[in-house]
């Protein structure tokens, strides 16, 4: 594949950064996730203020340019010959002296991935997904609020200890918080319907302030679908009508089907994707409407 380094394009095979680059070295660096449609990025401005705002709280120094950002969207995809793909945009810290640095990041590193969308799996979206809990806690923030940052070894742990669980194969892993609050999947941000009102954890559990998680809060608020954040506990899910993962790639995932780390199972709400679910799946797609044309 054709990916970029610091706006030039270069075959995968040959593209490096330095053993000194302090991305590498203390894991200081950032970096979004989204797709295109119809060969255009969805919500990459959030992406992008997001990105940059995370940079200026690390001391990176890096203004992205959504214009830019756009024409190497459209470079990769042409040069890869695909029509839409899978976007990582990474900014790394750049090359430093070993040891903690005293400044700002002057030189960072920025590279853009593209990789081919995983194949849409259908079957998932009308029968709904496995959500299978986890015994392994979500780590505390690096700051305030959590940063999309190189630091991932959570997650990475968090994916393991789901390939343990025999019966949750193609399942998303849930972890909670120390105190035992819902906190958000492996790769997903969470949401559950109860009686009409649509629940998320609270960015207070320590959880990414995603950014499908912000649009589809958004959506319920034009959908006229009360909307609250706070902290909740597994039997909430349990109790729950209705269950549903978002992240940029996938968009809203239902669930149907929740399993402790005993493997003890229960069906979310009927066992039904939820019709609030389809409510906003249905103009979460009308949203991609313009990107399609």
């Amino acid at each position: 594949m054709m990916i970029s380094i610091n706006g030039s394009l270069i075959n995968e095979q040959q593209a490096v950064v330095s053993v000194y680059d302090h991305g590498f070295l203390y894991g200081v660096g950032l970096f979004e996730t989204f797709r295109t449609y119809g060969g255009k990025a969805f919500l990459l401005s959030e992406h992008v203020d997001r990105l940059t705002e995370s940079c200026r709280e690390l001391g990176i120094v890096y203004e992205p340019n959504l214009e830019r950002i756009e024409r190497l969207v459209a470079e990769l995809l042409q040069a890869n010959q695909l029509e839409d793909a899978y976007f990582r945009l990474s900014v790394s810290a750049g090359e430093e002296a070993l040891g903690l640095p005293t400044g700002d990041y002057k030189q960072p590193t920025e590279i853009m991935y593209i990789k081919p969308l995983p194949v849409r799996d259908e079957k998932t979206y009308e029968q709904g997904k496995v959500l299978q809990l986890l015994k392994l806690p979500r780590n505390t923030p690096e700051g305030l609020y959590r940063f999309k940052s190189f630091h991932y070894m959570n997650n990475i742990l968090a994916k393991r200890e789901l390939q343990q669980y025999s019966w949750a194969v193609g399942a998303e892993g849930l972890m909670m918080t120390e105190e035992g609050y819902l906190a958000e999947g492996i790769v997903s941000n969470i949401f559950f319907i109860k009686a009409g009102t649509c629940y998320t954890p609270s960015l207070d559990t320590g959880i990414l302030p995603g950014i499908t998680r912000a649009h589809v809060l958004k959506l319920a608020q034009q959908q006229l679908i009360a909307a609250q954040d706070g902290l909740y506990r597994w039997e909430d899910l349990v109790e729950a009508d209705e269950v549903f993962l978002v992240n940029s790639i996938q968009d809203i995932v239902p669930v149907t089907t929740l399993y402790t780390p005993s493997g003890q199972a229960c069906s979310v709400g009927t066992g039904q994707v939820g019709p609030i679910t389809r409510q906003l799946s249905q103009l979460y797609n009308e949203h991609l409407e313009p990107n399609r044309k």
